[in-house]
């Protein structure tokens, strides 16, 4: 049998060991049940991992998480973590949505309520926040205004009038990464970027609103303010075109200097320079910048949602006690400690559709959850379950601190359009008393429930391997999509 087959070391975990042929440099972990196992080896998930454990400098093991799927050089729900003197960045392994996260708000409304005035509300949500391909954000940037978003994140937007400082405090790294250099940006992202500030986008975000159907744990739901029943906000979208440009720019970055620094990749797609080199810094610096971006973008959105749950139930913002739960990053790179054969070394985690899944005491997780552990968002596609899960000590041995981001797809777009109507989504989610509002037919169908994996069987895999465990499961009544 040959090595680069994946083979069972235990449950829901399998291991690509070592093939010296391939140019592997570490062997791979993959946190799957058979079913989901099954459908990473009908696409190029396996076989893109094992590229990318051939990248120069990775340490440990490369993962695939159990949402894992198909991307761009590197599996998407994958983790690879480069020694952070010798190893290397890749614009790839971020993707192309440099930070597309994920945030939860919560509320004291009742499901009932809400549903009274679901139409209402939807459709509030749907005219207040601007959504679609290229959409236009409702703020008008100056070239230093956008400057200063890049350099605050959500600073900006809360010194802006959009939020509080509180909601800051319960974002990964506050909201905003030290480091971000707008003069590392190009112009063609700038002019991208700065018009869509304060924009859902289009894909695969989208603004839901949700009951709280199961409580797993019940002190860390208490902890996070959810009540079985009442009514949770999450949002899901990242950087739009701002993103998408420093990743292309970077990609191109990437590939003209490999030569220069005689990197020899399997997968073109790969594209990677030393971390510590010119360009390295250099991607770094605007990577972080198109973070900050996306933390600011999703801070104006949770404005704008709070602001059409107060028009519409009349109640101010203390009233429904729309509190900011956590927000997380799931396309990111950032130089972390880990243990790597007992000792302690700084290393790029680079997480492309992952979720950060510390333990507890860890500096890097808010106050507010350090004793806890840190919340876990992961969404299910439109239509079906999201979870709250929290990061548990085993993350750390087996995933470089990580989790699954969602529910992954398994249908591309193009076969989803081919396969589905806009009416067949529509009447499926009606049947089980969700309200949609979307901008296009396409952007319903693509994103089709039938499109992805079961969101359930990726949380219970990472809860049976005590990644990351489960708090509380979130059923949608009410989705807008771009």
């Amino acid at each position: 049998m040959s090595s680069s087959i994946p083979r069972k070391i235990g449950e829901n975990q399998y291991q690509i060991d070592v093939d010296s042929n391939l140019g592997m440099k570490v062997p791979v972990r993959i946190c799957a049940d058979e079913p989901l196992m099954q459908k990473m080896l009908s696409d190029r998930t396996i076989m893109q991992a094992k590229n990318v454990a051939c990248i120069p400098g990775i340490v440990g093991h490369g993962v695939v998480l159990p949402d894992g799927h198909e991307g761009y050089g590197f599996p998407v729900g994958g983790v690879a973590a480069m020694d952070a003197e010798e190893g290397m960045i890749s614009p790839g392994g971020v993707g192309y949505d440099i930070n597309c996260g994920v945030r939860l708000l919560r509320s004291n409304l009742s499901e009932d309520l809400v549903r009274s005035k679901l139409k209402e509300l939807v459709t509030d949500l749907f005219s207040s926040i601007p959504s679609g391909v290229g959409s236009k954000g409702a703020v008008k940037l100056t070239p230093s205004e956008l400057d200063e978003v890049l350099v605050k994140g959500v600073d900006w937007a809360i010194d802006h009038g959009y939020g509080s400082s509180d909601d800051s405090d319960v974002c990964e790294e506050n909201g905003q990464i030290q480091n971000a250099d707008p003069n590392k940006v190009s112009d063609k992202a700038r002019k991208r970027g700065a018009p869509q500030l304060g924009s859902l986008g289009s894909g695969n975000h989208f603004l839901e609103v949700q009951k709280v159907a199961e409580i797993h744990d019940e002190e860390a739901a208490k902890r996070m303010g959810i009540e079985e029943g009442t009514i949770t906000v999450l949002i899901h979208c990242g950087s739009r075109g701002f993103g998408h440009q420093v990743c292309s720019d970077y990609l191109r970055v990437a590939e003209q200097a490999m030569e220069k620094y005689d990197i020899h990749l399997p997968d073109r797609e790969l594209a990677c320079v030393p971390n510590n080199s010119e360009e390295g810094e250099s991607y770094r610096k605007a990577m972080f910048s198109a973070l900050n971006f996306a933390w600011s973008n999703r801070q104006m959105l949770t404005h704008w949602t709070r602001n059409s749950f107060q028009r519409v139930f009349n109640q101010s913002e203390s009233d429904l006690d729309m509190k900011l739960v956590y927000d997380v990053s799931h396309n990111i790179a950032k130089v972390e400690k880990h243990k790597i054969d007992g000792a302690e070394r700084n290393l790029v985690v680079h997480r492309k559709g992952a979720t950060r899944a510390f333990p507890a005491n860890r500096n890097e997780v808010p106050f507010k959850y350090r004793d806890l552990g840190q919340p876990v968002l992961v969404p299910g596609s439109m239509g079906t379950a999201s979870w709250i899960l929290l990061g548990q000590p085993n993350s750390m041995n087996l995933s470089f601190g990580s989790t699954a981001h969602g529910a992954g797809r398994t249908m591309s777009r193009s076969k989803a359009r081919r396969n589905f109507t806009e009416d067949d989504v529509k009447k499926s989610l009606n049947d089980k008393g969700i309200f949609l509002k979307a901008l296009t037919q396409n952007g319903v169908v693509e994103e089709t429930p039938q499109a992805y994996k079961d969101v359930d069987s990726v949380v219970n895999v990472s809860h049976n391997l005590g990644i990351a465990t489960k708090v509380a499961k979130l059923v949608p009544i009410g989705v807008i999509k771009g």
